[in-house]
Protein backbone atom coordinates (compact mmCIF):
# COMPACT_ATOMS: atom_id res chain seq x y z
CA UNK A 1 0.00 0.00 0.00
CA UNK A 2 2.78 2.41 0.93
CA UNK A 3 4.60 1.59 -2.30
CA UNK A 4 1.49 2.36 -4.34
CA UNK A 5 1.03 5.71 -2.59
CA UNK A 6 4.68 6.60 -3.18
CA UNK A 7 4.43 5.67 -6.86
CA UNK A 8 1.24 7.67 -7.30
CA UNK A 9 2.77 10.70 -5.60
CA UNK A 10 5.89 10.46 -7.78
CA UNK A 11 3.74 10.30 -10.91
CA UNK A 12 1.79 13.32 -9.67
CA UNK A 13 4.99 15.34 -9.27
CA UNK A 14 6.12 14.38 -12.77
CA UNK A 15 2.78 15.59 -14.12
CA UNK A 16 3.16 18.86 -12.23
CA UNK A 17 6.66 19.33 -13.62
CA UNK A 18 5.46 18.59 -17.14
CA UNK A 19 2.58 21.04 -16.73
CA UNK A 20 4.98 23.72 -15.49
CA UNK A 21 7.29 23.24 -18.47
CA UNK A 22 4.35 23.41 -20.86
CA UNK A 23 3.10 26.66 -19.34
CA UNK A 24 6.55 28.19 -19.48
CA UNK A 25 6.89 27.16 -23.14
CA UNK A 26 3.58 28.84 -23.96
CA UNK A 27 4.91 32.05 -22.40
CA UNK A 28 8.41 31.79 -23.89
CA UNK A 29 7.28 31.38 -27.50
CA UNK A 30 5.34 34.66 -27.92
CA UNK A 31 7.88 36.51 -25.76
CA UNK A 32 10.73 35.34 -27.99
CA UNK A 33 8.84 36.26 -31.14
CA UNK A 34 8.19 39.71 -29.73
CA UNK A 35 11.87 40.04 -28.83
CA UNK A 36 12.93 39.27 -32.39
CA UNK A 37 10.55 41.96 -33.66
CA UNK A 38 12.16 44.43 -31.27
CA UNK A 39 15.62 43.43 -32.52
CA UNK A 40 14.64 44.09 -36.14
CA UNK A 41 13.03 47.41 -35.23
CA UNK A 42 16.06 48.65 -33.28
CA UNK A 43 18.52 47.41 -35.90
CA UNK A 44 16.62 49.31 -38.61
CA UNK A 45 17.17 52.66 -36.87
CA UNK A 46 20.78 51.98 -35.86
CA UNK A 47 23.34 54.33 -37.50
CA UNK A 48 24.98 51.54 -39.46
CA UNK A 49 24.97 50.69 -43.15
CA UNK A 50 24.40 46.96 -43.77
CA UNK A 51 25.25 47.32 -47.45
CA UNK A 52 28.60 48.92 -46.65
CA UNK A 53 29.40 46.03 -44.34
CA UNK A 54 28.38 43.56 -47.03
CA UNK A 55 30.46 45.16 -49.81
CA UNK A 56 33.41 46.05 -47.62
CA UNK A 57 36.12 48.23 -49.16
CA UNK A 58 34.45 48.07 -52.59
CA UNK A 59 31.45 50.04 -51.32
CA UNK A 60 33.12 53.39 -51.95
CA UNK A 61 33.78 52.48 -55.58
CA UNK A 62 30.33 51.04 -56.28
CA UNK A 63 27.96 53.16 -58.33
CA UNK A 64 24.65 54.34 -56.91
CA UNK A 65 22.73 52.20 -59.41
CA UNK A 66 24.64 49.08 -58.41
CA UNK A 67 24.16 49.89 -54.75
CA UNK A 68 20.41 50.09 -55.24
CA UNK A 69 20.48 46.79 -57.09
CA UNK A 70 22.28 45.12 -54.18
CA UNK A 71 19.87 46.70 -51.71
CA UNK A 72 16.94 45.23 -53.60
CA UNK A 73 18.54 41.78 -53.88
CA UNK A 74 19.37 41.72 -50.17
CA UNK A 75 15.97 43.05 -49.14
CA UNK A 76 17.47 46.18 -47.59
CA UNK A 77 14.98 48.41 -49.38
CA UNK A 78 12.10 46.92 -47.36
CA UNK A 79 10.79 48.13 -44.02
CA UNK A 80 11.88 46.34 -40.88
CA UNK A 81 8.37 44.93 -40.50
CA UNK A 82 8.48 43.36 -43.95
CA UNK A 83 11.93 41.94 -43.32
CA UNK A 84 10.91 40.61 -39.91
CA UNK A 85 7.70 39.04 -41.20
CA UNK A 86 9.62 37.26 -43.95
CA UNK A 87 12.32 36.12 -41.49
CA UNK A 88 9.95 34.87 -38.79
CA UNK A 89 7.86 32.91 -41.29
CA UNK A 90 10.96 31.08 -42.48
CA UNK A 91 12.33 30.69 -38.97
CA UNK A 92 9.18 28.81 -37.97
CA UNK A 93 10.26 26.17 -40.51
CA UNK A 94 13.87 26.05 -39.32
CA UNK A 95 15.34 28.46 -41.88
CA UNK A 96 17.11 31.31 -40.06
CA UNK A 97 18.24 32.96 -43.28
CA UNK A 98 21.73 33.93 -44.40
CA UNK A 99 24.22 36.17 -42.69
CA UNK A 100 25.35 39.25 -44.60
CA UNK A 101 28.76 39.46 -42.96
CA UNK A 102 29.49 35.71 -43.02
CA UNK A 103 27.92 35.15 -46.46
CA UNK A 104 26.56 31.77 -45.42
CA UNK A 105 23.54 30.33 -43.62
CA UNK A 106 23.02 31.52 -40.07
CA UNK A 107 22.61 27.93 -38.88
CA UNK A 108 26.19 27.20 -39.94
CA UNK A 109 27.51 30.20 -38.02
CA UNK A 110 25.58 29.21 -34.91
CA UNK A 111 26.61 25.55 -35.14
CA UNK A 112 30.26 26.62 -34.97
CA UNK A 113 29.94 29.20 -32.20
CA UNK A 114 27.23 27.98 -29.82
CA UNK A 115 29.10 24.82 -28.69
CA UNK A 116 32.08 26.96 -27.62
CA UNK A 117 29.84 29.40 -25.77
CA UNK A 118 28.07 26.48 -24.09
CA UNK A 119 31.43 25.00 -23.08
CA UNK A 120 32.51 28.28 -21.50
CA UNK A 121 29.22 28.94 -19.66
CA UNK A 122 28.88 25.33 -18.46
CA UNK A 123 32.48 25.25 -17.22
CA UNK A 124 32.08 28.57 -15.43
CA UNK A 125 28.80 27.53 -13.83
CA UNK A 126 30.09 24.14 -12.67
CA UNK A 127 33.22 25.75 -11.24
CA UNK A 128 31.14 28.41 -9.46
CA UNK A 129 28.76 25.83 -7.99
CA UNK A 130 31.59 23.61 -6.77
CA UNK A 131 33.49 26.53 -5.24
CA UNK A 132 30.39 27.96 -3.55
CA UNK A 133 29.53 24.56 -2.08
CA UNK A 134 33.01 24.11 -0.63
CA UNK A 135 33.32 27.65 0.76
CA UNK A 136 29.79 27.83 2.15
CA UNK A 137 30.17 24.51 3.97
CA UNK A 138 33.47 25.68 5.42
CA UNK A 139 31.95 29.03 6.45
CA UNK A 140 28.98 27.43 8.21
CA UNK A 141 31.10 24.78 9.90
CA UNK A 142 33.25 27.53 11.40
CA UNK A 143 30.49 30.12 11.69
CA UNK A 144 31.58 33.49 13.10
CA UNK A 145 35.18 32.30 12.99
CA UNK A 146 38.14 33.29 10.84
CA UNK A 147 37.14 31.00 7.95
CA UNK A 148 33.66 32.46 7.87
CA UNK A 149 35.00 36.02 7.79
CA UNK A 150 37.43 35.15 4.98
CA UNK A 151 34.63 33.58 2.92
CA UNK A 152 32.42 36.63 3.41
CA UNK A 153 35.30 38.89 2.39
CA UNK A 154 35.83 36.87 -0.79
CA UNK A 155 32.13 37.12 -1.65
CA UNK A 156 32.03 40.86 -1.03
CA UNK A 157 35.17 41.38 -3.09
CA UNK A 158 33.75 39.39 -6.01
CA UNK A 159 30.50 41.33 -5.75
CA UNK A 160 32.18 44.74 -5.83
CA UNK A 161 34.55 44.36 -8.79
CA UNK A 162 33.13 44.63 -12.35
CA UNK A 163 33.56 41.55 -14.49
CA UNK A 164 35.68 43.23 -17.16
CA UNK A 165 38.06 44.50 -14.46
CA UNK A 166 38.42 40.98 -13.05
CA UNK A 167 39.15 39.66 -16.54
CA UNK A 168 41.81 42.29 -17.25
CA UNK A 169 43.41 41.75 -13.82
CA UNK A 170 43.47 38.00 -14.41
CA UNK A 171 45.32 38.54 -17.67
CA UNK A 172 47.80 40.99 -16.15
CA UNK A 173 48.41 39.23 -12.82
CA UNK A 174 48.05 35.54 -13.74
CA UNK A 175 48.21 34.88 -17.48
CA UNK A 176 51.12 37.11 -18.50
CA UNK A 177 53.49 36.28 -15.60
CA UNK A 178 52.79 32.55 -15.89
CA UNK A 179 52.80 32.49 -19.68
CA UNK A 180 49.22 31.27 -19.90
CA UNK A 181 47.25 31.84 -23.11
CA UNK A 182 45.17 35.01 -23.11
CA UNK A 183 42.91 34.48 -26.10
CA UNK A 184 41.45 32.08 -28.64
CA UNK A 185 41.26 28.32 -28.34
CA UNK A 186 44.67 27.44 -29.77
CA UNK A 187 48.04 29.02 -30.45
CA UNK A 188 48.43 31.01 -33.65
CA UNK A 189 48.88 28.74 -36.65
CA UNK A 190 47.92 25.58 -34.74
CA UNK A 191 44.79 23.49 -35.01
CA UNK A 192 42.68 23.30 -31.83
CA UNK A 193 43.17 20.17 -29.73
CA UNK A 194 41.78 18.96 -26.43
CA UNK A 195 44.87 20.13 -24.60
CA UNK A 196 44.90 23.59 -26.15
CA UNK A 197 41.16 23.95 -25.60
CA UNK A 198 41.56 23.12 -21.91
CA UNK A 199 44.47 25.50 -21.32
CA UNK A 200 42.73 28.34 -23.15
CA UNK A 201 39.45 27.65 -21.32
CA UNK A 202 40.83 27.55 -17.78
CA UNK A 203 41.26 31.26 -17.11
CA UNK A 204 38.07 32.53 -18.84
CA UNK A 205 35.98 29.92 -17.04
CA UNK A 206 37.59 30.82 -13.70
CA UNK A 207 36.86 34.53 -14.22
CA UNK A 208 33.26 33.76 -15.16
CA UNK A 209 32.89 31.56 -12.07
CA UNK A 210 34.32 34.34 -9.90
CA UNK A 211 31.61 36.72 -11.16
CA UNK A 212 28.88 34.24 -10.20
CA UNK A 213 30.42 33.29 -6.87
CA UNK A 214 28.97 35.98 -4.54
CA UNK A 215 25.32 35.30 -5.36
CA UNK A 216 25.65 31.53 -5.12
CA UNK A 217 27.95 31.56 -2.11
CA UNK A 218 25.98 34.04 0.00
CA UNK A 219 22.66 32.37 -0.80
CA UNK A 220 23.91 28.88 0.05
CA UNK A 221 25.59 30.09 3.23
CA UNK A 222 22.37 31.76 4.38
CA UNK A 223 20.32 28.67 3.52
CA UNK A 224 22.73 26.42 5.40
CA UNK A 225 22.58 28.64 8.49
CA UNK A 226 18.78 28.64 8.40
CA UNK A 227 18.77 24.86 8.04
CA UNK A 228 21.22 24.40 10.93
CA UNK A 229 18.99 26.57 13.14
CA UNK A 230 15.79 24.71 12.21
CA UNK A 231 13.95 22.53 14.70
CA UNK A 232 14.60 19.33 12.74
CA UNK A 233 18.37 19.88 12.77
CA UNK A 234 18.38 20.84 16.45
CA UNK A 235 16.45 17.66 17.18
CA UNK A 236 18.98 15.63 15.20
CA UNK A 237 21.78 17.24 17.16
CA UNK A 238 19.96 16.31 20.36
CA UNK A 239 19.85 12.68 19.22
CA UNK A 240 23.61 12.77 18.68
CA UNK A 241 23.46 12.43 14.88
CA UNK A 242 26.78 12.75 13.06
CA UNK A 243 27.68 14.72 9.92
CA UNK A 244 24.54 16.82 10.31
CA UNK A 245 25.87 19.61 8.09
CA UNK A 246 26.30 17.30 5.10
CA UNK A 247 23.51 14.78 5.66
CA UNK A 248 20.76 16.99 7.06
CA UNK A 249 21.39 20.69 6.43
CA UNK A 250 22.86 20.54 2.92
CA UNK A 251 19.89 18.75 1.28
CA UNK A 252 17.54 21.36 2.75
CA UNK A 253 19.75 24.25 1.63
CA UNK A 254 20.08 22.96 -1.94
CA UNK A 255 16.38 23.52 -2.68
CA UNK A 256 16.50 27.35 -2.76
CA UNK A 257 19.99 27.09 -4.25
CA UNK A 258 18.48 25.46 -7.36
CA UNK A 259 16.19 28.44 -7.84
CA UNK A 260 19.08 30.89 -7.47
CA UNK A 261 21.03 29.07 -10.18
CA UNK A 262 18.08 29.34 -12.55
CA UNK A 263 17.56 33.03 -11.81
CA UNK A 264 21.20 33.80 -12.63
CA UNK A 265 21.28 32.25 -16.10
CA UNK A 266 20.70 35.60 -17.77
CA UNK A 267 23.67 37.05 -15.90
CA UNK A 268 25.68 33.95 -16.80
CA UNK A 269 25.08 34.43 -20.53
CA UNK A 270 25.78 38.16 -20.35
CA UNK A 271 28.98 37.51 -18.43
CA UNK A 272 30.03 34.88 -20.95
CA UNK A 273 29.64 37.40 -23.78
CA UNK A 274 31.91 39.86 -21.95
CA UNK A 275 34.47 37.14 -21.23
CA UNK A 276 34.42 35.99 -24.84
CA UNK A 277 35.13 39.51 -26.03
CA UNK A 278 38.06 40.09 -23.65
CA UNK A 279 39.64 36.65 -24.12
CA UNK A 280 38.86 36.47 -27.87
CA UNK A 281 36.93 33.28 -27.27
CA UNK A 282 35.30 32.37 -30.63
CA UNK A 283 31.74 32.00 -29.33
CA UNK A 284 28.63 33.97 -30.12
CA UNK A 285 29.87 37.24 -28.58
CA UNK A 286 31.82 38.27 -31.66
CA UNK A 287 28.81 37.31 -33.77
CA UNK A 288 26.61 39.59 -31.66
CA UNK A 289 28.98 42.55 -32.02
CA UNK A 290 29.62 42.03 -35.72
CA UNK A 291 25.96 41.53 -36.56
CA UNK A 292 24.90 44.59 -34.52
CA UNK A 293 27.50 46.87 -36.13
CA UNK A 294 26.77 45.55 -39.63
CA UNK A 295 22.99 45.56 -39.27
CA UNK A 296 22.94 41.83 -40.01
CA UNK A 297 19.27 41.28 -39.12
CA UNK A 298 19.19 37.52 -39.56
CA UNK A 299 22.27 36.72 -37.49
CA UNK A 300 21.44 39.23 -34.76
CA UNK A 301 17.88 37.94 -34.41
CA UNK A 302 19.03 34.32 -34.38
CA UNK A 303 21.62 34.93 -31.65
CA UNK A 304 19.09 36.89 -29.59
CA UNK A 305 16.53 34.10 -30.00
CA UNK A 306 18.99 31.44 -28.87
CA UNK A 307 20.02 33.49 -25.83
CA UNK A 308 16.42 34.21 -24.83
CA UNK A 309 15.38 30.58 -25.23
CA UNK A 310 18.37 29.47 -23.16
CA UNK A 311 17.31 31.77 -20.31
CA UNK A 312 13.66 30.69 -20.52
CA UNK A 313 14.61 27.01 -20.63
CA UNK A 314 17.10 27.32 -17.78
CA UNK A 315 14.62 29.07 -15.50
CA UNK A 316 11.88 26.57 -16.33
CA UNK A 317 14.13 23.56 -15.77
CA UNK A 318 15.37 25.00 -12.47
CA UNK A 319 11.80 25.46 -11.25
CA UNK A 320 10.89 21.96 -12.43
CA UNK A 321 13.91 20.53 -10.62
CA UNK A 322 12.86 22.38 -7.46
CA UNK A 323 9.37 20.95 -7.84
CA UNK A 324 10.70 17.42 -8.20
CA UNK A 325 13.19 17.77 -5.34
CA UNK A 326 10.82 19.26 -2.76
CA UNK A 327 8.02 16.91 -1.80
CA UNK A 328 6.21 19.77 -0.06
CA UNK A 329 5.58 21.61 -3.34
CA UNK A 330 2.23 20.64 -4.83
CA UNK A 331 1.85 23.34 -7.44
CA UNK A 332 4.12 25.56 -9.58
Amino acid sequence: MGQQVSTAFEAHRWRLAGSLLMRRALVALPATIGLTALVFALASIAPFNPLASYLGSSYAHTSIELREKFRTELGLDQSWLQVWTHWISRAMHGDLGSSLIAARPVTQVLSERIPLTFLLTASGLILAIGTSLFLSLAAVKYRHGLVDRIVLAIAQLAQSIPLFVVALLAIAVIALPLGWPTGGIAAAGEAPSFGSLFTHLLLPAAVLAFSLLPWLLLNLRTSLIEAMDSDSILAAQGRGAKNILLHEALPQALLPFITVIGSRLGELITGALIIETIFAWPGIASAVIESAVAGDFALLAAVTTCSALAVFAGNALADAAYLMADARVSHA
